[in-house]
């Protein structure tokens, strides 16, 4: 049984997500990027808000949800059973890299003194100094985190195809790309990834330009939502702590769904 502060916050994020509230403006593309039966792979998934957006705009999508903090994966598993998609979402309690073995977790504490479960990331020794360089904070959490790779996950669970990947993880990004490569040269799925050009920086040796060179020298075509439109860009801005891009290759476009994706990569 679920602890009280499990349920709690499970039921917020339940609630939010029949309400359509406070979803990232990404979000609403979704629609545009996925229909049929999708293979997805949801890493970083929190407590599975996207994962829940992908089973509303494919609902035959097979999606595997990637989230390291033992007390967000059992409010992802929560939210599952709530919003009825257990069978379409297989939760994975780890985090993703370049490497499999095990990790810590560090957690924020904010300076109201609540934990910042959502500014978490993986690290090899805990941070000297301030927890994170984007925000303030008042100590953090600790805790060990199984780490594995994508290509590895996929080779081990039989996924010969993925269609999508949404990545929010707080830094880790080229690392988890890098251990991604494999799925990424074979299938050339879609990608929605948020980038963190500070924490790529400061905690794990990397850029937002190398990011977005693993892409860029695929042949990807990159997007990002500015204001009420979808714009394609050229480059990452390197000056704001966060921002999600997607990722669409030419070969891709023609499984595209009818919509704003579908058209872009028409021009």
């Amino acid at each position: 049984m679920p602890s009280i502060r499990v349920l709690g916050h499970a039921f917020r994020a339940w609630r939010r997500n029949r309400r359509w509230a406070k979803h990232e403006p990404e979000t609403p593309y979704l629609a545009d990027l996925l229909s049929g039966s999708p293979v997805c792979l949801h890493v970083g998934a929190s407590d599975g808000r996207h994962s829940y957006v992908m089973t509303q705009v494919a609902p035959r999508a097979q999606i595997h949800a990637f989230e390291p903090s033992s007390f967000t994966f059992e409010v992802l598993k929560t939210c599952l059973a709530w919003h009825r998609i257990a069978g379409q979402v297989h939760p994975v309690h780890a985090a993703v890299s370049d490497m499999p073995g095990e990790m810590l977790l560090v957690t924020p504490k904010k300076t109201s003194g609540r934990l910042g479960r959502t500014y978490a990331y993986v690290a090899a020794q805990p941070p000297v100094g301030a927890v994170r360089p984007d925000m303030e904070d008042a100590g953090l959490e600790l805790e060990p985190a199984q780490v594995l790779t994508l290509d590895d996950y996929c080779d081990g669970h039989g996924l010969d195809r993925v269609d999508f990947i949404r990545m929010d993880i707080e830094g880790a990004e080229l690392k988890a790309l890098k251990g991604a490569e494999h799925i990424i040269d074979r299938d050339h799925p879609h990608i929605l990834i948020e980038i963190h050009p500070r924490m790529l920086e400061a905690r794990f040796g990397g850029s937002a330009e190398a990011v977005a060179e693993v892409f860029r020298s695929r042949g990807y075509r990159m997007f990002e939502v500015r204001g009420d439109r979808l714009e394609e860009v050229a480059d990452i801005d390197a000056g704001v702590p966060w921002r999600d891009y997607f990722f669409i290759h030419p070969e891709r476009a023609a499984d595209l769904p009818d919509g704003v994706f579908k058209a872009r990569m028409a021009a």
